[in-house]
């Protein structure tokens, strides 16, 4: 099966400069980047004998023509590539009539076979390497090294110069993916039933630093009328779009399902039924609480998800460790999720979050979990919007830290 492509398109988005030679040595062809570093335009060069329409400097020292044409015809004898690593030729300044400016190139001729086997075109890369003829780095070599020498000292800076191009451009394409997939990842974290809890409820989140881990993570709440409310965080495996729409899923889902199916292990199971059909979804953690004002009581189920940690009045705190299951779409075959209950008295608080928020490389996640009981122990007095704010500070997370993170402050 011959690739669909569009090698027009592929040679105009290339960084490098391509031309490409028939065998009568008249340009067919010429890339963006050639025109950018030779200062030309299409209308200059296509359809023109390669030496009328870049013309030697005349009085010019060596033989650059010369050695640019039997190298030239050196590809046209043998089929075979050819290369000039260090090379001077002299451009025409479009600014200048008659006037020229002085180029060095490292120049790769391939020839490109028809159905007979002979060649049919040349196709010249020509990396412009004058920054580094008179660069320090040129300086130091010495007359030690020959002119081969000095010519792959150039051609290596040409390759250097061209990943620095090109990491440059993938910075700048994660940088837009980053910028958009934190955007998609706000707009779907807004919570419509959040107002009905406005003094009582915190949710904060903060992309990851780097563009590698950002949107993953997720929080929600939902209003079960009329003495009833549920919360839950998550983590997805993965980053960028694809990991910011999967968490968009499943957040719908258990919201969904949780208004249908109050309790927290059924909802859960019922997620995980979901994830499995749902690519990028296996291995995503979530947690899952109802919380029962009536009778003050919390019920909860996690699916390989950080415990929540519930503080009371005393400074006291409590993990929700006793219902921990694997990540959603881990087992193989059904089987239903623990669920645990502990009653509370009005005026806790408990702290839903995701990884991001404790764990650190180098130590042990039980460390993280002591660091944020005891941030809570000494902070947890502070209205649920400044408590948020303080746990992001005193974990030294406030301006994001290398994951994602998720955090749900609840004063009961």
């Amino acid at each position: 099966m011959t690739a669909d492509i569009n090698f027009g398109a592929f040679f105009d988005a290339t960084p490098s400069p391509y031309l490409i030679l028939d065998t009568d040595l008249t340009i067919a062809y010429v890339n963006a980047a050639y025109l950018h570093t030779t200062r030309q335009t299409r209308g200059q060069l296509v359809g023109k004998y390669f030496f009328d329409a870049l013309p030697e400097r005349p009085g010019a020292p060596g033989d650059a023509e010369q050695n640019m044409k039997r190298s030239l015809h050196r590809v046209l004898d043998t089929g075979e590539p050819d290369t000039l690593v260090l090379q001077r030729y002299d451009i025409p300044a479009p600014d200048q009539p008659g006037g020229f400016e002085e180029r060095w190139w490292s120049s790769i001729h391939t020839p490109i076979t028809g159905s007979g086997g002979t060649v049919k075109w040349i196709v010249q890369r020509a990396e412009n390497v004058t920054e580094f003829v008179h660069s320090r780095h040129a300086r130091q070599l010495t007359e030690e090294f020959t002119e081969r020498e000095k010519g792959m000292a150039a051609e290596l800076y040409a390759r250097a110069d061209e990943l620095y191009r090109l990491n440059r451009e993938l910075r700048s394409a994660h940088a837009r993916e980053r910028q958009v997939a934190v955007t998609l990842q706000e707009a779907m974290l807004t919570v419509p039933d959040l107002d009905r809890h406005d003094d009582n409820i915190a949710v904060r989140y903060r992309p990851a630093t780097t563009s590698l881990n950002v949107c993953g993570d997720w929080y929600d709440v939902v209003d079960l009328p009329p003495d009833r409310y549920a919360a839950a965080v998550g983590d997805v495996v993965g980053h960028g779009l694809h990991a910011a729409a999967v968490m968009g899923m499943l957040r719908s889902a258990l919201s969904a399902v949780i208004r249908a199916i109050p309790s927290p292990a059924q909802a859960l199971e019922v997620l995980g039924l979901y994830a499995r059909s749902l690519d990028g979804a296996t291995a995503a953690t979530a947690v899952k609480v109802l919380i029962d004002t009536r009778s003050e009581l919390i019920m909860y189920s996690s699916a390989g998800h950080p415990p929540p940690v519930l503080r009371h009045c005393d400074g006291s705190c409590e993990l929700l460790d006793q219902a921990t299951d694997p990540p959603l779409g881990a087992r193989p075959h059904h089987v239903p999720r623990p669920q645990a209950g502990l009653p509370y008295t009005r005026g806790d608080t408990l702290v839903m979050y995701t990884d991001g928020l404790i764990e650190r490389r180098d130590e042990d996640i039980d460390v993280g979990l002591a660091r944020l009981s005891t941030a809570l122990t000494q902070e947890g007095s502070l209205s649920p919007n400044r408590l948020a704010d303080a746990l992001l500070d005193r974990l030294g997370v406030a301006g994001g830290a290398a994951d994602d993170i998720a955090l749900v402050v609840i004063r009961l």
